[in-house]
């Protein structure tokens, strides 16, 4: 007998079926494997929905613009502090995610130019507020996919206008009003 490698999709040596599909989700012996799997029911995944995490393939989609390809995004992570007990010893939840701007093949050079003046040659966000890497995988790419449409929004040059006619008249009555009230308070009794 040869030592093979396990086909792929198995757990300890055995292959398991989701509703009779094919390999599924490899359990720990006991668990039951079934429609509802292993931490409640299952539900398909409808037409033209991507699963979650799909954004990891793709890239992020900034807006209605564009979508910056994965291969773009850099990725570190590394401990974050704060309360969590020894979860937060033994894992990397905390995730940086760097873009760097001057070298983007997507951006156009008006686009290149905004971004570079707001924000450098590159944009790092950081997310390390859950405690969960891909909780925060989806924040940090939140936070850069809103950043970038904050600073690619441009502003609309104010006109300055002048005053309508019917405000600048509403204005000067009172005023006149007001002068009015205050010199009949100016005056003592009896003396009008």
């Amino acid at each position: 007998m040869s030592a093979q490698p396990p086909p792929l999709g198995t757990y300890r040596g055995s292959v398991h079926e989701v509703d009779g599909v094919g390999p599924g989700i490899p359990h720990a012996a006991g668990s039951p494997v079934g429609p509802s799997g292993p931490s409640g029911p299952v539900a398909p995944a409808r037409a033209g929905q991507q699963p979650r995490g799909a954004a990891d393939v793709d890239g992020v989609r900034v807006g209605q613009r564009f979508v910056i390809p994965a291969g773009e995004l850099q990725w570190r992570f590394s401990a974050s502090g704060g309360p969590g007990g020894q979860h937060v010893n033994t894992s990397n939840t905390r995730a940086e995610l760097t873009y760097d701007i001057a070298k983007s093949a997507i951006l156009g050079p008006r686009q290149r130019a905004r971004l570079v003046e707001r924000f450098g040659d590159a944009l790092r966000v950081v997310a390390a507020d859950e405690r969960s890497q891909s909780r925060n995988r989806e924040l940090a790419m939140q936070r850069l996919a809103g950043r970038l449409e904050e600073a690619l929004r441009e502003q609309r040059p104010r006109r300055p206008t002048a005053p309508p006619r019917a405000a600048r008249q509403r204005r000067l009555r009172d005023k006149r009003q007001r002068s009015e009230l205050k010199e009949s308070r100016r005056l003592g009794p009896g003396e009008d």
